[in-house]
């Protein structure tokens, strides 16, 4: 199994991506309108979630993976927290200039 359908099937399964767990992305977003990733990142964890909140996520989804496929080896370093975080910064790319240093 793929690390990213790992990630994105138990994110999904567990919600941890629903509104009540990441806040407001779409709502913050529009009114941070970013022209960095930094930016965004530091918009994000000053006002929408704290950092120790994503962490907490990324422990969380940690356990539930590490439950549900006990034993694959893929999942043993699988750096969730890391994975989280990135994906808060991918949520704000628009298909219009001035986020071009997202990946």
């Amino acid at each position: 199994m793929a690390k990213e359908w790992i990630l994105n099937s138990a994110t999904n399964r567990f919600q941890l991506n629903f509104k009540r767990n990441v806040g407001a992305v779409s709502e913050a977003i529009r009114k941070c309108a970013p022209k960095t990733a930094d930016a965004w990142r530091g918009y994000y964890f000053a006002n929408v979630r704290p950092q120790a909140h994503i962490k907490d996520l990324g422990r969380k989804l940690y356990t539930k993976i590490k439950a549900k496929v006990n034993g694959k080896k893929e999942i043993v370093n699988i750096g969730v927290i890391v994975d989280i975080q990135n994906e808060i910064a991918r949520l704000s790319q628009k298909p219009t200039k001035g986020l071009s240093d997202l990946p």
